[in-house]
């Protein structure tokens, strides 16, 4: 995924088109407020007053918004900017329609919103999950880790129902490596946090296994705040369906809509707080500047007795 950065003008329409969405009875609400902020610095290098900018209308978004990708993104942008506060207001998510069908944007992230907005949870939950990054780990599962079986005792290893002594042995033994290697951070990650391994009982499968390779390729914390983060680097770095690994983190960890198989904490606008914004976005360039999608059935084993510092050079990690 690699963001667009247009010239002032296109640059302008977008930002009053975001503000335009977002917008509540009260003003600019604090998440959507720091994701602005943080835009236009690091995307638009614009110098605005977000509080005076115009109400624009999708007509006139439509008709000055030429760079190829641009419509896709800004209509994405409004998406995490009306759900960075918690509960999403309907209002700002029928304003995110008009401006989509104006710039000729049928996203499927437009139809998952909505589905939130009208309150259709079950419906909205599992058109997330179906969408979602999690439906690439079953994926991955199936075709990597034992087919049916793999995904079976995947699903009972996540649920505490089922241990694989065998495979956790092998994740065990990578603790024992040189504190410096990869695969011994990686070890650390997982004790460090209270993680079970993969193989031992409440362990991710194999097949999920790139996110937390993630989080130590990455230096991200496993914080609402790091996991924001690691969800804009692995928006970065894939290659198909990115915008839903950056709905993951801002649904879980701002709105406060728990989305994934595991248990989370209740918060809400964590891109509120200070330089998560901007983290988010530098992190979703930084992971574009990798030279491998570690989602896409990546083979971790071949790294894990390299020095970290090794790994992320071989990964183009700066």
């Amino acid at each position: 995924m690699n963001l667009i950065h247009p010239g002032p003008e296109e640059g302008m329409l977008c930002l009053r088109a975001v503000r335009t969405a977002v917008a509540r009875p009260d003003g600019i609400p604090p998440a959507a407020r720091a994701m602005m902020t943080a835009a236009k610095q690091t995307l638009l290098s614009l110098d605005a007053d977000l509080d005076t900018l115009p109400t624009i209308a999708p007509a006139e978004l439509a008709a000055g918004v030429h760079t190829p990708g641009l419509a896709e993104q800004v209509v994405q942008a409004m998406l995490l900017g009306i759900l960075a506060d918690g509960d999403p207001a309907p209002e700002c998510e029928a304003r995110v329609e008009g401006f989509a069908k104006a710039l000729g944007v049928d996203i499927p992230g437009l139809h998952t919103v909505r589905l939130l907005c009208e309150h259709y949870m079950a419906l909205f939950r599992l058109d997330f999950l179906r969408r979602s990054n999690f439906r690439d780990m079953v994926r991955d599962q199936y075709q990597h880790h034992g087919g049916v079986m793999g995904v079976v005792h995947g699903l009972l290893g996540v649920r505490g129902l089922r241990e694989d002594t065998e495979l956790a042995r092998r994740y065990q033994a990578l603790g024992e490596l040189p504190e410096d290697t990869l695969g011994h951070a990686f070890f650390h990650h997982y004790r460090t946090n209270g993680f079970p391994l993969p193989g031992e009982r409440g362990g991710f499968p194999e097949g999920a296994v790139y996110h937390d390779m993630t989080h130590v390729l990455s230096g991200y914390g496993a914080t609402p705040e790091g996991e924001t983060m690691v969800g804009g680097f692995t928006a970065g770095y894939k290659r198909v369906n990115p915008f839903y690994v950056l709905l993951l983190p801002t649904l879980i960890f701002s709105t406060g809509i728990n989305v994934s198989p595991s248990p989370q904490p209740y918060v809400t606008a964590t891109l509120a707080q200070p330089g998560v914004a901007e983290g988010f976005i530098k992190a979703v360039e930084r992971g574009g500047r990798m030279n491998t999608d570690l989602s896409a059935s990546w083979n971790y084993w071949p790294l894990v007795e390299l020095p970290l510092a090794e790994a992320r050079a071989r990964l183009n990690i700066d």
